[in-house]
């Protein structure tokens, strides 16, 4: 493989994905993995720019396939994961390859790519922090919020497993830092 793997973990609401768009604007030589998902898409979301939109029946045939290097069933027939293919597809151009995927999938990619990768996991300040961030996106019910705070609070305990736990309290401060673990990470 050509390039190293830097992967973003957290739970719904954390903030990793803005902090992942905001690396894609730097000059780091950094290539988005875009996972699948057997979610609708939400907003303005592009099918091959946001997610691989798959139903869930596609999702199955696809593993059965053996067509991921990581997968989920987050809930009972939502999917997400990595396509072998999307990982061949950046590293082929010789880019390095961020991924925003949940925590499992982040920890399921750090094992298999070792020290060629870095596994950033994003902390929220707080349970009550991350509700309320939920909340103002309004992009989910009421329901699944429930859902994700509830998952929220199993993921933060895989965040020692992590290379490194970067808290959001403040979006700006958390950018620079971790703007700069990836230039070291880069550099070795």
């Amino acid at each position: 493989m050509a390039g190293k793997l830097i992967i973003f973990s957290a739970p719904s609401g954390a903030g990793k994905s803005t902090i992942v768009q905001h690396l894609l604007t730097k000059n780091l030589g950094l290539e988005f993995s875009v996972s699948a998902t057997s979610r609708q898409p939400r907003g303005v979301e592009k099918h091959g720019v946001d997610y691989y939109y798959l139903s869930a029946e596609e999702f199955r045939k696809r593993i059965d396939n053996k067509e991921f290097i990581e997968f989920e069933e987050v809930y009972k027939d939502l999917y997400y994961g990595t396509l072998r293919s999307e990982i061949n597809r950046v590293s082929d151009k010789g880019n390095n390859i961020i991924f925003d995927v949940d925590v499992v999938g982040g920890l399921n990619i750090k094992r298999q790519f070792g020290d060629n990768s870095l596994a950033i996991f994003i902390a929220p300040p707080s349970v009550d922090e991350l509700l309320k961030r939920l909340n103002n996106r309004g992009t989910d019910t009421p329901e699944m919020i429930a859902q994700r705070v509830a998952k929220a609070e199993h993921e933060m305990s895989f965040a020692s497993q992590f290379d490194v736990v970067v808290v959001n309290d403040n979006l700006q401060k958390a950018k620079i830092e971790v703007e700069g673990l990836i230039h070291e990470f880069l550099n070795k």
